[in-house]
């Protein structure tokens, strides 16, 4: 797979800025099998300081690992100092809901051979890892049970992973952090009071893995330890159901290592089970080729006559952190980390008609809609005529009209089973110059 880098900004707070930096091959690889690569995002805060790297999705089945820097990625400001967050290190197996597809990811920081399809995402982490920024590191984890220093149960005993704050060792010397089981019960200690459930507690393991744990001794924390790199896993438990509550856990622990790295943020949610699920409830929105803008949280589960330019040349922009593409057979499965949000069936055309707006009267009052944009109506709408442009408003018909542009267009005259939205309220209005696709935009009517 081609590999592209590009920096973007996302925006740029009072107080700070996000940036992400992603492989701009989404789908450019679908003969291959790949799909997408992981994103790192860097929030900044304007007044310097530490910075903490986050990574989420190592393990493909441990939602809550992934998740949880999701929100951070998307839902966190810094105003001091800078968290480093990557939500979806292992994109294809979070799709499948696999541990790992090739092979367990975190028993490949020790040796990879390059013809391991993970390859290309190990030797990129480990350069973000070993950033001399980078002053400390967590990687999210969902483990079996919850651990205990002595045997009780299945679920609860010493070789559960759930709940814990995992060290390979106690210190590092002489390095900013080294005190790392001083720092994992100052952090569990702190956590101790926002739990839902008493047995939920967080406990240190520390699994000495220089001397007792040949497997730990392949993984990216002792990767970083090895090379003077505080790190520490994070494990919230698979026995606890629900994924907001995981994800809080989660959030609430990595507000706690901010702390302790004198980082400071801001959220725009309040940290709860119940706040979380809402932040959670939320998919974004999904760009096509710069051409088509799609809302996600409430698309129907099969979308139809997608246009797009096949070949392998289309270009899916999610602004969620873990949305992603599978291209399966006729068609591409629209994920939102392990979810499936939306099945697409695409028609194909040429896309050399470049439109770059369109006029519009939205309830009689004419407006400049630009190709990709959503606009609201009330009572109707209409599309002025563009020379040699074909209008065509999915769900809307008119009879003896192939070109619908110049028509007036209400929520009555529409089939709800046509739109874009499970609620009946998104149309699509799209723009063809013979057989070229030009573009499309949403019409989105009042409730």
């Amino acid at each position: 797979m081609r590999i592209l880098f590009a920096l973007f900004a996302l925006f740029v707070a009072a107080f700070g800025a996000v940036e992400k930096i992603w492989s701009d091959s989404e789908l450019n690889a679908s003969e291959s099998g790949e799909f997408l690569r992981f994103s790192l995002y860097k929030l900044e805060g304007n007044a310097t300081g530490n910075t903490l790297l986050v990574v989420g999705g190592v393990h493909g089945d441990e939602p809550g690992g992934y998740f949880a820097p999701s929100v951070l990625a998307s839902r966190y400001k810094i105003k001091k100092g800078a968290v480093w967050v990557v939500p979806n290190l292992n994109a294809e197996s979070i799709a499948h809901s696999r541990r790992g597809i090739y092979g367990d990811m975190n028993r490949k920081f020790a040796k990879i051979a390059e013809k391991d399809r993970d390859f290309d995402m190990v030797r990129e982490i480990k350069k973000i890892a070993l950033d001399p920024k980078v002053d400390l590191i967590l990687n999210l984890h969902d483990g079996h049970g919850f651990y205990r220093e002595r045997w009780e149960s299945t679920i609860f005993n010493p070789r559960a992973w759930g709940q814990t704050l995992v060290i390979d060792q106690k210190t590092l010397a002489d390095v900013k952090f080294g005190a790392m089981d001083e720092i994992a019960k100052r952090v569990t200690d702190n956590m101790s009071a926002s739990l839902k459930e008493e047995h939920h507690f967080f406990r240190v393991k520390n699994t000495e893995t220089r001397y007792k744990d040949e497997e730990m001794q392949k993984s990216l924390t002792y990767f970083a330890v090895t090379n003077l790199k505080p790190a520490f896993g994070q494990e919230t438990s698979k026995n606890i159901d629900a994924l907001a509550l995981k994800v809080e856990y989660h959030l609430r622990s990595i507000e706690e290592f901010m702390k302790v790295m004198g980082i400071e943020y801001e959220r725009d949610f309040e940290l709860s089970a119940k706040g979380v699920q809402a932040v959670l409830d939320n998919s974004g929105t999904l760009k096509i080729n710069d051409k088509i803008s799609l809302e996600l949280t409430e698309l129907r589960s099969v979308m139809r006559y997608v246009p797009l330019r096949g070949g392998g040349a289309d270009r899916f922009v999610f602004s969620h952190p873990l949305g992603a593409a599978k291209p399966i057979d006729n068609r591409y499965d629209i994920y939102i980390g392990n979810k499936r949000v939306s099945s697409f069936y695409p028609q194909f055309f040429s896309d050399k008609c470049k439109l770059g707006k369109a006029t519009i009267a939205i309830d009689g009052v004419n407006n400049e809609i630009a190709i990709g944009d959503t606009f609201e109506v009330e009572n109707g709408f209409n599309v002025a005529p563009i020379e040699n442009i074909r209008v065509n408003v999915i769900g809307f018909s008119a009879k003896g009209a192939r070109n619908e542009s110049g028509i007036t267009i209400e929520k009555k005259d529409t089939a709800p089973r046509f739109s874009e939205d499970v609620r009946g309220l998104i149309y699509r209005v799209e723009f063809y110059r013979g057989q070229e696709f030009c573009g499309m935009i949403n019409a989105k009517f009042a409730k």
